[in-house]
């Protein structure tokens, strides 16, 4: 995330007064957070081995984080990062979130509501209040809305001026899950693929250097504890809020990467101890590249040479500003979609296996219908980007594979880029690699666009960045 420049920097050549470049955005920033733990006993049932329903306690809390950003256009952009696994409709996501719109007074591209996904949380579909459990689901999206009023709200009166300093690093909890087994293509660990390992981070400090926030965007589902685990819980991310809140004093905020094809080597278990390793992993890959940053508002500069048993080379600590530009865009891109079967062809497909799973499966068919897809030959996909400074955030509603990051931040090096899935929409429809189509497995069959689509999504992404840099 860091690179050099110089006094001769087109030539190649690296003088005195080159520096270590820190992208930077300088803004008004304010930050608040909520406990949005849910309710003991509401619908928590996202695994379809599961043979329970309704969830019994809490391993860690769930919070919901506001980030607020306000800078030189003095357009007030929130970044709401929540624990919280998918929406299922479409109609429950444009609800909370459109009482959180209405709530702090801001049009559509204003407000990124990201969820973690984590696969331990409440659901989030107010058409299941039927169902075990689901009695407490209308109730909890209404709290989840006033908390996300609340802390907007909260971050925006504290938003005040601030420094944000963006950094990367490596963390080796991620692994390709695309796994072959006897010629069937499963959902886990495959140790003969690389995983995408970069964590993305944000240092946000006030005027007198003091952190304020941390922002970590990192591609890895949160699937370690699945439906052997009775309680809701953050997952890993929990764990990992906990070590770095504990270094920096300051709030953590975490929002979920292109992850499509990611998740954790260990997973599917009901051992939170577990999940609490995975998230001190992650937290302890935030804390080193956080500590090889130098002090807020200074770059590594190379100053000139001692003399000494060798020639010494000077790199030192020297103020550096930051860019105040501001600037957003949100336009949807036409996916093409393919042919679905019918929701009776399914059931038919998927007789043989277990029942719970086989319900499972064929709800989330019948919500996928429901908001999302029509009689058109395309799906009408949205895409948020936000420019702050040397920064770039980009925000859609699907799960795409982490080609999506990787393809945009070789494009686009110069900038900090932070990429995040499941924001601001339905969490439900995966953008596999057409490779991922030839092999036939869940993500590929599950969702309803074409192969191709993800290419589509980072051309028109890509397009939506290079308008914001000029």
């Amino acid at each position: 995330m860091t690179r050099e420049t110089g006094t001769d920097a087109t030539a190649g050549a690296i003088t005195v007064g080159a520096r270590i470049r820190v992208p930077r955005s300088s803004l008004n920033a304010g930050v608040a957070r909520r406990d949005i733990t849910p309710p003991t006993g509401i619908r928590a049932k996202n695994w379809g081995p599961a043979d329970w329903e309704r969830s019994e306690g809490a391993h860690r809390p769930l919070t919901l984080s506001a980030l607020a950003l306000i800078g030189d256009d003095a357009r007030p952009r929130v970044l709401l990062a929540v624990d919280g696994t998918w929406w299922r409709r479409v109609a429950d996501e444009r609800a909370v979130r459109g009482a959180i719109l209405a709530g702090l007074g801001l049009v559509d591209d204003q407000v990124m509501l990201s969820l973690s996904h984590t696969h331990a949380g409440a659901v989030l579909c107010a058409a299941d209040a039927h169902l075990p459990g689901g009695d407490l689901i209308p109730g909890y999206l209404e709290a989840l809305a006033e908390a996300g009023i609340a802390a907007g709200r909260e971050a925006l009166e504290n938003a005040s001026p601030a420094l944000i300093e963006w950094t990367s690093g490596r963390c080796a909890l991620a692994a390709d899950r695309e796994f072959d087994l006897d010629g069937r293509a499963l959902v886990g660990f495959n140790p003969r693929e690389e995983a995408d390992d970069t964590v993305v981070i944000g240092r946000v400090t006030d005027a007198a250097g003091a952190v304020r926030a941390t922002l970590v965007n990192y591609a890895c589902h949160p699937t370690t504890l699945a439906w052997q685990n009775r309680t809701v819980s953050p997952d890993y991310v929990g764990g990992m809020r906990e070590i770095v809140e504990t270094a920096t004093g300051a709030p953590c905020l975490f929002v979920q990467g292109a992850s499509g094809e990611l998740a954790p080597r260990e997973q599917y278990t009901g051992d939170v101890a577990v999940a609490d390793r995975h998230g001190r992993s992650l937290g302890h890959a935030v804390l080193a590249a956080l500590d090889a940053l130098p002090d807020p508002g200074n770059e590594v500069t190379l100053t000139g040479v001692v003399e000494s048993g060798a020639p010494l080379a000077m790199w030192e600590a020297r103020p550096v500003g930051g860019s105040r530009q501001v600037a957003g865009a949100s336009r949807s891109v036409e996916l093409r979609r393919r042919d679905l079967p019918t929701l009776d062809e399914l059931a038919e497909e998927w007789k043989d296996i277990d029942p719970r799973s086989r319900e499972e499966r064929l709800g989330r068919a019948r919500n996928l219908r429901e908001g999302y897809i029509d009689e058109r030959p395309t799906v009408r996909h949205p895409v948020w980007a936000w420019r702050l400074g040397d920064a770039i955030i980009v925000g859609h509603p699907g799960e795409a594979y982490s080609l999506l990051q990787r393809a945009l931040r070789a494009r686009f090096p110069d900038v900090a880029l932070i990429v995040m899935n499941l924001t601001n929409g339905p969490g439900f429809v995966y953008l596999p690699t057409t490779d991922a189509y030839e092999r036939g497995g869940y993500q590929a069959w599950q969702t309803p666009l074409a192969p191709g689509a993800l290419e589509e999504l980072i051309e028109h992404a890509a397009e939506l960045i290079r308008g914001l840099l000029t």
